[in-house]
C-alpha cells in the first residue's frame, strides 16, 4: 500500500464528511463509519510522522463558523471535541491511566447525546449570547434570539452570579422530530434525514418563529467559566444548575472504579432504546475541576475525558410481508416490510431486498427475525436472518414469474439480477413513465402530482404520454368527476400542460426515459441533431458523433425510434403541437466547448442550477464530481472536499465573478 497516497485520500474524505456534517448538517455516513477513518489516520500519522501536516483533519475541531446563520463571535473558552474510543480495553486504559496521574480520582459517566454543541453566557444572572461550535477553536455563530425561544434555555437564572458560561447539546426529541417531519410532508417539502441534521437546521435558522415551531431540547453538560461563584466538582456544579430550573444529562452515575466505570457505560447501552431521544454513546468525565485544571488539555481534546462510541444502531424485526413494485424500466423491486422499530431517531418499517440473488444470499422468507440499520444513518437495509428463530412451515420468499401490476410473465434480466415486466401496456411502468415525462428535468409541468397521474391511468385517460396532451378533449368530464380538482385546479393543470409544448426539444427527449439518455446527454443530442426528424433518422455512427454517447447510448436511441408504437408516440406529440426543434442557439458561441466543469459550495449569488445552465449555453458540461478530466471547479463558500481535491490535481478554480467575466 502507497502510505502517503493512502493518508492524503484519508484527509480528503474526512474533509469531505466533516463539511457534510458540520457546515451542512447532512451527513451521508454514519458516525461508526467516520470515526473508523480517524482512527485509520491517526493511526498511519503516528506510525508515519513525516506525513504529518499542520491541516491535517486530526488536528482540527468541529466545523466552520458559518456567516449566513449570524453574526460570528469569538469563544471565551474553546469548544473542543472529546478523544473518542470504541472498546472496553481504551475505556479501563483511560480510568487506569487517570489513577496513575491524580489522587483518588472521581469519574463521572453521562449520556452523550446526538446533537449540535451550543454555549451560553450569564452576566449577573442574564443571558447575554448563545453561541455554536463553529470551528471550536476560535469562532462560533451567534444563535441568541433563536436560543431564547428554547424552552430549557433560561433567560433569567434565580441566582445571579457575576458571570457563568455553560455548554450543552441541543436536540430534538423524538416525538417532536416526527411532529416537524410530518408537517413537512404535508408542506411538500423534504423530509429531515434524522434528528440531529433538523437540530442543526433549526438552530441555524434566520426566522426564530421557526426555532419556536420545532420544539428544540437542550441539556447542559459542562460549565466552562465563572466569575464570583465557584465550584469543587462537575456534579457540584450539576446540582447548582438544577436549583436554576436549568436540564441537565440525565441519570449521571459517580464512579471510583474501573468496573464500576464500565458498568456505567453497559447500563446507558441497555436503557438506550427507552429514552425519548439519541444518543450515540457514554462520556467518561473526571469529577474534580483541580484535577481537570492539573491534566489540561491539547490542542484539540481534554485529556480528563473520554467519550466511548456504541457500535452502529442495530434492531431486531419480523418480516411481515414483502411487497413487489414495478418501475419505469419494468424493474420488479421486493420491499420487506417488517415490524415498525425505531432506528437512528426515526421509526422504520421498510427496506429494499433489491433482487432475487439478494434474497438468495439472505435466505429470508415472510416470518423470519431479520436485523435491521440504517446505511449513513439514513437508508433503512436488511443486515442478516435469525435462523434460529425461524417459524415452523418457513418457505424462502421467490419472485414470482408473473408481474404484480399487469399479471404478464416476467424475465429474468441476462445481464444483471432484475426480474422484468416486458409488457408495454404494463399499467405500472405506464405511471412511472409519465411521472418521469412530467418532471422537473423533462417537460416540468407543474402541479402534476403523482396522486393525478396514478388516478388519470387507473381510469384510462392516459395510456401513454401522448394522452397528456388530449386531456382538454375531457376537461368537462374530469371537472365532473373531480379526478384534478374543480375548475380552477383542473384548468391550472391543463394550462401547465398546454404551456410545455413550448418546450425546448432536449426536454422531451429526456422525457421519454430512454436507457442512459440523461438531462445533459439530450442536450447534446438536440444540439446535434437540431430536430427529431434528423435524430430519428440517424444511423448508430451518427449518433456516436455526438459529443459522450458511446455506443451503449446510440444503441438505446436507435432501438426505441425503431420501434413502431414510437414512432407512432412521437407522431401524436408532432400533432399535439409539442416543438420538436432544438430552441438552443449552440452553434453560435461555443467558448467553452469541451471544457468539463464542477460545481461545489454556495454561490454568492446564483444557484447552481443557474450556473450549469450558463455553462452549458456556452457548449461546457456540468459534471458532479472532480478528476483529472475537469477543466475548472467553480467554488463558492463551505467548498469542502471537492475544492481540497481540485487543488491537489492543480485543477483552476473559478469564482462566480470570474466565471461571470468569462462568459462575457
Amino acid at each position: 500500500m502507497d502510505i502517503k497516497k493512502r493518508i492524503e485520500e484519508l484527509r480528503t474524505q474526512i474533509e469531505y464528511h466533516n463539511n457534510r456534517y458540520y457546515n451542512e448538517d447532512n451527513p451521508e455516513i454514519t458516525d461508526y463509519e467516520y470515526d473508523m477513518l480517524m482512527q485509520e489516520l491517526k493511526k498511519l500519522e503516528q506510525e508515519y510522522p513525516a506525513y504529518v501536516v499542520e491541516n491535517s483533519p486530526t488536528k482540527k475541531v468541529g466545523g466552520e463558523a458559518k456567516r449566513q446563520a449570524g453574526v460570528l463571535v469569538r469563544h471565551n473558552v474553546p469548544m473542543l471535541s472529546l478523544q473518542d474510543v470504541f472498546s472496553k480495553e481504551e475505556v479501563l486504559k483511560f480510568v487506569e491511566e487517570m489513577r496513575e496521574q491524580l489522587e483518588d480520582p472521581e469519574f463521572v459517566v453521562e449520556y452523550k447525546i446526538d446533537g449540535l454543541s451550543m454555549s451560553l453566557r450569564y452576566e449577573s444572572g442574564e443571558l447575554k449570547l448563545a453561541e455554536t461550535r463553529g470551528d471550536g477553536i476560535n469562532f462560533g455563530e451567534d444563535v441568541t434570539e433563536n436560543a431564547k425561544v428554547i424552552k430549557d434555555v433560561k433567560k433569567k437564572l434565580k441566582d445571579t452570579p457575576e458571570y457563568l458560561e455553560v455548554r450543552g447539546e441541543v436536540y430534538m426529541k423524538n416525538e417532536d422530530f416526527e411532529a416537524v417531519n410530518a408537517m413537512q410532508e404535508l408542506l411538500g417539502k423534504k423530509p429531515f434525514a434524522n434528528p440531529r441534521n433538523c437540530a442543526a437546521g433549526t438552530l441555524r435558522q434566520l426566522d426564530p418563529s421557526i426555532t419556536r415551531e420545532r420544539k428544540l431540547s437542550m441539556f447542559i453538560f459542562n460549565i466552562q467559566q465563572t466569575r464570583g461563584i465557584a465550584f469543587e466538582t462537575h456534579t457540584q456544579g450539576y446540582e447548582f444548575l438544577k436549583k436554576q430550573k436549568i436540564p441537565v444529562i440525565d441519570d449521571y452515575r459517580i464512579c471510583k472504579t474501573a468496573e464500576e466505570v464500565w458498568a456505567a457505560i453497559e447500563d446507558i447501552s441497555k436503557n438506550r432504546g427507552n429514552l425519548p431521544y439519541d444518543i450515540d454513546g457514554a462520556v467518561v468525565k473526571i469529577n474534580r475541576y483541580s484535577d481537570r485544571e492539573q491534566l489540561g488539555a491539547t490542542s484539540k481534546v481534554p485529556r480528563w475525558a473520554v467519550a466511548y462510541k456504541y457500535p452502529p444502531e442495530e434492531k431486531e424485526s419480523v418480516l411481515k410481508e414483502i411487497e413487489l413494485s414495478v418501475g419505469r424500466t419494468g424493474r420488479i423491486t421486493p420491499t420487506a416490510i417488517f415490524e415498525p422499530v425505531r432506528l437512528c431517531g426515526t421509526s422504520v418499517s421498510r427496506a429494499t431486498l433489491h433482487n432475487q440473488d439478494f434474497i438468495d444470499e439472505l435466505d429470508i422468507g415472510i416470518g423470519d427475525t431479520i436485523t435491521v440499520y440504517k446505511s449513513g444513518e439514513i437508508i433503512p437495509k436488511v443486515k442478516e436472518v435469525k435462523k434460529e428463530k425461524r417459524p415452523e412451515g418457513w418457505v424462502k420468499f421467490q419472485i414470482p414469474e408473473f408481474c404484480p401490476a399487469c399479471g404478464e410473465k416476467t424475465v429474468r434480466d441476462p445481464d444483471t439480477a432484475d426480474t422484468k415486466c416486458v409488457n408495454a401496456n404494463c399499467p405500472a411502468q405506464l405511471e412511472r413513465h409519465v411521472i418521469n415525462f412530467v418532471g422537473r428535468d423533462a417537460m416540468d409541468i407543474k402541479g402534476f402530482g403523482t396522486v393525478y397521474i396514478e388516478e388519470l391511468v387507473r381510469m384510462g385517460y392516459i395510456k401513454n404520454a401522448a394522452d397528456i396532451y388530449t386531456l382538454k378533449e375531457h376537461r368537462e368530464t374530469l371537472i365532473e368527476e373531480g379526478i384534478i380538482g374543480k375548475v380552477k385546479n383542473t384548468d391550472k393543470l391543463l394550462d401547465a400542460i398546454e404551456q410545455s409544448k413550448k418546450n425546448d426539444a432536449y426536454k422531451l427527449l429526456t422525457g421519454l426515459g430512454i436507457p442512459n439518455v440523461g438531462k445533459a446527454a439530450a442536450r447534446a443530442i438536440m444540439r446535434k441533431m437540431k430536430n427529431f426528424e434528423t435524430l430519428m433518422a440517424a444511423s448508430m455512427e451518427e449518433l456516436q458523433e455526438v459529443d459522450d454517447i458511446g455506443e451503449v447510448s446510440a444503441n438505446c436511441i436507435h432501438q426505441f425510434f425503431s420501434k413502431e408504437e414510437n414512432q407512432v408516440l412521437m407522431e401524436r406529440f408532432r400533432q399535439s403541437g409539442l416543438n420538436m426543434e432544438c430552441l438552443e442557439q449552440a452553434g453560435e458561441d461555443q467558448r467553452f466547448q469541451g471544457l468539463t466543469f464542477v460545481i461545489t459550495g454556495t454561490l454568492p449569488e446564483m444557484e447552481r442550477k443557474e450556473a450549469a445552465a450558463l455553462i452549458e449555453r456556452f457548449g461546457g458540461k456540468v459534471t458532479g464530481s472532480v478528476s483529472k478530466k475537469t477543466s475548472y471547479l467553480l467554488a463558492g463558500e463551505h467548498a469542502g472536499s471537492k475544492l481540497t481535491k481540485a487543488q491537489s490535481l492543480g485543477i483552476p478554480v473559478l469564482s462566480e465573478e470570474e466565471l461571470l467575466q468569462m462568459t462575457k
